[in-house]
């Protein structure tokens, strides 16, 4: 099977747009990836895609992200040119034009992230397969396993820890996500043992893509779209 195609944070930054925005996710699904990543806070009980914990880098401001209420996030986004999508939002973008990896970054989502696709699911009509959950925290995604089992869960990883693949097993991962620089065969061959598929972040060069591809990569998170799905057109980086 092809590696598949991950927008990071839409995939649409390369093209000028705001990490997480709805244009970002837009241009990606425009090139045709496969699917979209994209993080989320619940801020005062609202879902809100964004990063960074704390402002100053794609909001102005230092606050901590949380410190704000989410209308003042998104009146604060708005002066700066682009949408603060909430998690709503961009599924109903998305539609079944891809499937959607939400990372949980902030303390507490499971439920929340949960329900949400739970409700997608119901009155959208769309299936748990379009989406997956996944996080750094580990907790979080065994509370999601415990909330629906129905849910796809992601493990993600920096550096190689002596016992993910066991954590992986223990919670019935879908993918396990490392880092380029991390990568060793043996994670990958040990995760396809026991049925989790693995992908990488963040690649953004062709000779990466196709190197993990040759080791057996399942998808591969990336700013560049366009490296994967127009390769004879795309700029080398």
């Amino acid at each position: 099977m092809p590696i598949k195609c991950i927008g990071h944070r839409g995939g649409g930054m390369s093209a000028g747009f705001a990490e997480n925005s709805l244009a970002s996710i837009e241009h990606g699904l425009s090139l045709g990836v496969d699917g979209i990543e994209i993080d989320v806070w619940d801020c005062q009980g609202e879902l809100l895609v964004f990063h960074d914990r704390r402002l100053g880098r794609v909001l102005s401001g230092n606050e901590l992200l949380l410190e704000l209420s989410p209308q003042a996030l998104k009146a604060r986004a708005r002066k700066q040119g682009f949408e603060l999508p909430t998690l709503q939002e961009v599924m109903t973008l998305i539609g079944d034009r891809a499937f959607l990896n939400i990372e949980i970054k902030g303390p507490n989502c499971a439920h929340l992230v949960a329900k949400t696709i739970e409700a997608q699911v119901i009155d959208a009509q769309r299936t748990y397969e379009q989406y997956v959950v996944s996080s750094f925290d580990h907790h979080q995604i065994q509370n999601l396993l415990t909330i629906n089992e129905r849910i796809p869960r992601g493990v993600l990883i920096e550096g190689v820890p002596l016992d993910i693949i066991a954590s992986c097993k223990a919670l019935k991962a879908h993918f396990l996500g490392a880092g380029l620089t991390y990568i060793r065969q043996h994670l990958i061959d040990d995760s396809h043992r026991i049925g989790t598929e693995f992908w990488v972040y963040t690649v953004n060069h062709l000779d990466d893509i196709r190197h993990l591809d040759a080791m057996g990569v399942d998808a591969v998170f990336t700013d560049l779209p366009q490296l994967m799905m127009n390769p004879e057109l795309a700029e080398v980086v």
